[in-house]
């Protein structure tokens, strides 16, 4: 399957480093985006590749075309405004092309 989602994939639309904003979404059903990273900006580290979208597949479509999925780093201070840990602490999350916007 993942050969053929391949041949039906969209194109990445971000590269290494580009800042991006999960999109504030509150979609009823399957969703496989943290709630606490929705609305934030963080740093794409790599892109992963891409894949059928599993908010579909889990209503057994086919997920097509695939969507690229990134590795995203955020400071954790960005996802939480009262964070006490140290200022470098970070949290990466694999997140994919349809829950990501560019960063204003």
């Amino acid at each position: 399957m993942v050969e053929s989602a391949a041949a039906e994939a969209i194109a990445p639309l971000f590269a290494i480093g580009d800042r991006v904003r999960v999109r504030k979404q509150h979609p009823p059903g399957h969703v496989r985006t943290p709630h606490y990273c929705r609305g934030h900006v963080g740093v794409v580290l790599r892109l992963c590749g891409a894949f059928p979208n599993p908010e579909e597949l889990a209503y057994k479509r086919n997920g097509l075309p695939a969507q690229p999925l990134y590795r995203v780093r955020f400071a954790s201070r960005e996802l939480w405004t009262d964070y006490i840990g140290g200022a470098n602490d970070v949290v990466e999350i694999e997140i994919y092309q349809h829950w990501l916007e560019p960063a204003a």
